[in-house]
């Protein structure tokens, strides 16, 4: 199944009188949100990612986590930027060790 692209009026804007892109309705577009990539060392499966990624989803402010055993790297969204330590100590509450931003 394809989605349908609906292209802008000739106008060269992409709204419209209609609502076009600003009629309020909701975007996977987090505004505000900060993107941390975090290096840790340890994690090598599923299980290791699951570990970290449960762990640091428990820090307030967390809305999005994604751990890839393979390169070691956490990607983190988060409402502010968070306190490393705060990172540091959920990483090893999960029995892995943070080595730092990537």
């Amino acid at each position: 199944m394809t989605a349908e692209i609906e292209t802008p009026a000739a106008t060269g804007s992409c709204c419209s009188p209609a609502g076009g892109c600003h009629s309020g309705e909701a975007t996977d577009v987090q505004v505000g949100a900060v993107t941390t990539v975090y290096r840790v060392s340890g994690m090598t499966c599923g299980h290791c990612e699951g570990a970290v990624s449960g762990e640091l989803s428990g820090i307030e402010g967390v809305s999005s986590v994604k751990a890839v055993a393979a390169t070691g790297e956490v990607t983190v969204i988060s409402v502010a930027p968070l306190d490393e330590e705060t990172v540091r100590a959920a990483v090893d509450e999960a029995g892995y060790e943070l080595v730092g931003r990537a």
